[in-house]
């Protein structure tokens, strides 16, 4: 289980950093987010900067209230309503259309604000990619809530890693891979869902998922009924974060497999589900049964493996059933080139 003890001094100093356009980097159940003021846009500029993130893929924004959610978006729809007060905190991503146009005397306002008035200010474009459209999540992490309430203001925040490498489980994980890039890092243990949250549309006639993660397609149509699958769109910017057909990949070459193949040539670590490789000079690891303890610990054990020094690794695939789909989904794109 993850450290959710709050420390109030931490919080505060980095509540501050926040406010004054600075990056927190900061645990979630999902995983380590980086984090900024999202009334800024220069500082959610330097997210995408630190993160070399393209502007066609929107920021989640992060709330610790459905009421600071209702004053970012222009509708509510019920559908929104019942789904945050099942799965909220939690990770479940919201999109909704985002409230009116962004003016340079509303960024002034609420960039100098410490506190967040119901339907005060719409969010800069460039939180958004653009798009009439807001992503909004209220996280189910002690730390992630208090910085949030502390800062007053909702924050912006994609994983903090660089763009598309493996999401970062630990603290460790952000400084290794963002070094001295971020003001300061929240550290709160190891996150405890293991993938990001799951990402539904809202803001047409008909809910899409745009991405799968930590709820599951099976549950959320056991709330709403059928959900439609989005495609990955090929240009133009992204109704969603994790679109992108590559996507969470370690640094070490990644191969997927379903009968116990390995590369001939070089040395790597091997991912076991159900079927051992031959060989014997390969370091096998082997992976939880279940699909909800296979994702707590899916990119921890990609981290460690990245880290070896080794050619190679390979990921025997589990079941092709649907608890699996966000784990499926994670891999393939993983495994990408």
């Amino acid at each position: 289980m993850p450290s959710q003890a709050v420390d109030y001094s931490a919080i505060a100093t980095a509540a501050g950093i926040l406010r004054a356009g600075g990056l927190v980097a900061f645990p979630t159940e999902t995983v380590y987010g980086l984090g900024a003021n999202a009334f800024d846009p220069e500082a959610v500029g330097r997210i995408f900067a630190v993160k070399g993130r393209p502007s066609t893929s929107p920021l989640i924004v992060h709330v610790a209230s459905i009421e600071m959610a209702l004053s970012l978006v222009s509708v509510w729809p019920e559908i929104a309503g019942r789904l945050a007060r099942r799965y909220w905190p939690g990770p479940l991503t919201l999109v909704l259309e985002r409230s009116s146009a962004w003016t340079d005397a509303s960024v002034r306002e609420a960039k100098h604000s410490s506190t967040l008035s119901p339907r005060s200010a719409p969010l800069p474009e460039i939180v958004t990619a653009g798009l009439p459209t807001i992503a909004l999540r209220m996280p189910a992490h002690a730390i992630a809530l208090a910085l949030i309430r502390a800062a007053g203001v909702p924050v912006a925040a994609p994983s903090a890693n660089r763009f598309m490498q493996l999401s970062p489980m630990t603290a460790d994980h952000v400084r290794a891979g963002l070094g001295d890039h971020v003001d300061y890092i929240l550290d709160g243990g190891r996150c405890q869902v293991g993938i990001e949250s799951t990402v539904l549309s809202l803001a047409g006639p008909q809910p899409v998922l745009l991405r799968l993660g930590g709820v599951s397609r099976q549950h959320l149509e056991s709330q709403i009924g059928p959900i439609i699958v989005a495609t990955n769109p090929s240009t133009g910017a992204h109704p969603s974060p994790g679109m992108h057909l590559r996507h969470y990949s370690p640094r070490t070459p990644l191969f997927l497999a379903n009968k116990g193949e390995v590369p001939g040539q070089g040395s790597g670590t091997y991912l076991q589900h159900r079927r051992p490789p031959i060989r014997l000079d390969i370091v096998i690891i082997e992976m939880p049964k279940s699909p909800s303890d296979y994702a707590a610990v899916l990119y921890e054990t990609l981290h460690c493996a990245d880290s070896s020094g080794l050619d190679w690794i390979v990921v025997d695939m589990p079941p092709i059933v649907a608890e699996w789909e966000s784990i499926h989904d994670r891999l393939r794109r993983a495994a990408s080139t």
